[in-house]
């Protein structure tokens, strides 16, 4: 039994409850006082860097939640595990930890390899990848700011991938995505806060993708949105110091042994 049975589908459910959830979580850090002591960037650093207004990152996140959302709903139709009766028998909860498992080894891998290739290949990066990296100082609205192509490739076929390789139903698929958004949205909120529990159970966290945001290490840390072990494996792994600046604040200083 879960909160929204007879009232919402678990297929509408896996659609909207991650869009909900962003603009929840994203817009909390949105909301939040300046917490310059806190902060990777400082605000300086973000009005000079940054060369995308608040109002098109706005436009372009919700772009990308309308096709992913579009893309949920046909996935959900088509996969449906529905008994004649219209009853989805859920599995045991082993099992849908380990589908939960599956599928974040499967979307790390599969963004992986996809982002990496989108900084290889020059047409890509300059056309495509290049729109998300506008934002040099990220922030939390801005963790789904891309180009259309790359939301489409990138984060929408990504879930669905991992949708499908898993075998989750549409329910677990809901606490799977939220999880999902709310880690990516994590990632890029630009603070390093105390008892943060992405910061103490992740290495792939908020300082190992800022590095990547960094000019010199845009070809680094392209391991998204969980672990980072393609990183590791694969030699594009850029290690750093997370130091406080003398002004307020915490710095992601690159360990240049690259």
């Amino acid at each position: 039994m879960v909160l929204w049975e007879g009232y919402v589908s678990d297929e509408a459910m896996g659609t909207f409850a991650p869009i909900v959830v962003y603009w929840v979580y994203a817009g909390f850090y949105q909301l939040l006082p300046p917490l310059d002591n806190y902060r990777l960037h400082t605000r300086k650093e973000e009005e000079e860097k940054n060369s995308v207004p608040l109002t098109m990152v706005v436009k372009g996140v919700l772009l990308q939640q309308l096709a992913q959302a579009t893309v949920a709903q046909g996935l959900f139709m088509l996969t449906s595990k529905a008994n004649p009766s219209g009853v989805t028998v859920q599995p045991s909860i082993p099992i849908q930890i380990l589908q939960f498992l599956v599928a974040m080894l499967v979307m790390d891998t599969w963004q992986y390899f996809v982002h990496r290739y989108m900084h290889q290949n020059k047409f890509l990066y300059r056309h495509v990848h290049s729109q998300h990296h506008r934002l040099v100082v990220p922030y939390a609205i801005g963790a789904l700011y891309n180009h259309p192509l790359e939301g489409l490739l990138l984060d929408t076929f990504g879930g669905a991938i991992s949708f499908l390789v898993s075998g989750m139903t549409a329910r677990t698929a809901v606490y799977f995505f939220c999880f999902a958004v709310i880690k990516t949205v994590d990632d890029h909120c630009g603070l390093w806060l105390p008892g943060n529990i992405f910061h103490i159970f992740f290495k792939n966290n908020t300082a190992y993708h800022d590095v990547h945001h960094q000019l010199q290490g845009t070809k680094y840390n392209y391991s998204q949105p969980f672990f980072s072990i393609w990183d590791k494996l694969l030699g594009t792994h850029m290690p750093y110091n997370l130091v406080k600046r003398p002004e307020g604040g915490f710095e992601a200083q690159l360990v240049k042994d690259k």
